[in-house]
């Protein structure tokens, strides 16, 4: 090998050498301070998902220090908090439609605002942030809570039409209503969905009976079930609706053919219900 020659691999081999160890230490897998977080509920029929980064108190002085007052805050680190509804909400006391946001919050001791803006994936306040693409805003309290070292998205206190969203860091809680329109939603899947299954027409049936208590419509959509096919599952909701229109006696006898033809079922999953229930009814003669 002539001298060029080594003296050309003597210099690549250098500079590979000093290039690995470089690469390695650009790969090294670390805790970020402000780790990615997600938080999921369904509410009703609604989908609602928070993606945030969430920082860490570390003994630091937060609301009015590191989280200024009376200044627009991205709410979390890094990137916007983004939040997304798969339908229509009432967000605090605001119509919002389904879709995604970022947002923002401008705290302050005694009241929060609290915005939602139609960019959804921005940087933050200095620099994407425009108020023209602001969605709505309103105010809401900030109340005291139990330490949280890691600032957190949690949902509380939902039902089928409502839930709270709730932020808590440090020693405070600012608590957002949600509002949802499951009911009109769901009458609307029954009109639609109605495909002449009979389990179909049973399930929407024992929705209206149980959600809307509007039993006289309940009746007409199990009786299209039993007509299609006679279980111990539409038996029992029908059972369910007479008794809601107080005609107990018929919904015991009813009830005790659901229970009969359930026990020879490979799935009597409503058993226990359905032998308390009728023990109830019994007792109301």
């Amino acid at each position: 090998m002539s001298k060029i020659l080594q003296f050309a691999v003597s210099i690549v081999t250098a500079g590979l050498l000093v290039f690995v160890p470089s690469h390695a230490s650009a790969q090294l897998d670390l805790p970020r301070p402000s780790p990615s977080a997600k938080v999921t509920q369904v509410i009703g029929l609604t989908e609602i998902t928070v993606d945030y980064s969430s920082p860490a108190v570390k003994g630091r002085s937060i609301w009015g220090a590191l989280v200024p007052y009376d200044q627009m805050w991205r709410t979390g680190a890094n990137q916007a908090t983004k939040i997304t509804f798969t339908r229509d909400v009432t967000f605090g006391d605001k119509p919002v439609p389904a879709g995604s946001y970022a947002l923002f919050t401008i705290p302050t001791k005694s009241m929060w605002t609290v915005i939602l803006n139609k960019k959804a994936e921005q940087s933050g306040t200095a620099r994407d942030y425009k108020s023209d693409l602001d969605l709505v805003r309103f105010q809401a309290h900030p109340k005291p809570a139990p330490h949280r070292e890691r600032m957190t998205f949690l949902f509380s206190d939902f039902t089928d039409d409502k839930g709270t969203l709730d932020l808590e860091w440090d020693k405070l809680r600012v608590s957002i209503p949600i509002r949802v329109d499951t009911e009109e939603q769901a009458l609307a899947n029954i009109t639609k969905g109605i495909d002449g299954a009979w389990r179909t027409y049973a399930n929407a049936a024992r929705y209206l009976g149980e959600t809307k208590k509007d039993y006289d419509t309940g009746l007409k959509y199990i009786d299209q079930s039993l007509g299609l096919k006679e279980d111990w599952f539409n038996l029992w909701i029908k059972a369910t609706l007479l008794a809601g229109k107080g005609k107990t006696k018929e919904a015991i006898s009813l009830g005790e053919k659901a229970y009969t033809l359930g026990q020879k079922a490979d799935f009597f999953f409503l058993e226990p219900e359905i032998k308390k229930t009728l023990a109830d009814w019994k007792k109301k003669g």
